[in-house]
């Protein structure tokens, strides 16, 4: 009985430690972008761990993650292994890791109602962008236009 309690236990553990470490990002960030700040604040917010590395070349750390520069925005995250870039929702870097044939997502420019890029109620059309291993781009999520 003790044994169980305590294998009982130690799952618990484990899986608690596997959802910390599923929920950490790391964000790299011009210091002087504002945007990318509202990111990180939207992140946090719906529960990730967020860290915030100031970086001065942008260029070097996206050529570095293979950013494709048509997909190419104002910040980076990296989250197991594969990048983040711009402003992603959520719900697409959650379902990040169900792709594995994917090396990223992107959503490319600073799309106005974008999360951290929020502008009254107007939304720009956007799309989440996956970058596959083989280099071509596949259409994660589509967001319309609003008024």
């Amino acid at each position: 009985m003790r044994k169980a309690l305590h294998l009982t236990a130690l799952a618990g553990l484990l899986v608690a430690s596997f959802a910390q470490a599923s929920t950490s990002i790391d964000v790299y960030r011009d210091p002087n972008c504002g945007c990318c700040k509202n990111w990180i604040k939207y992140l946090e917010a719906n529960g990730f761990s967020v860290n915030d590395h100031v970086e001065p070349n942008m260029s070097a750390l996206k050529q570095r993650l293979g950013v494709a520069p048509r997909l190419s925005s104002c910040h980076t995250a990296v989250i197991g292994g594969k990048f983040v870039e711009g402003h992603v929702p959520v719900a697409q870097i959650r379902e990040l890791e169900k792709h594995p044939e994917l090396v990223g997502i992107a959503a490319p420019g600073m799309p106005a109602g974008s999360p951290g890029m929020e502008m009254g109620q107007a939304r720009q059309a956007y799309q989440v962008i996956g970058l596959t291993r083989d280099g071509t781009d596949e259409v994660i999520a589509d967001y319309p236009a609003t008024q």
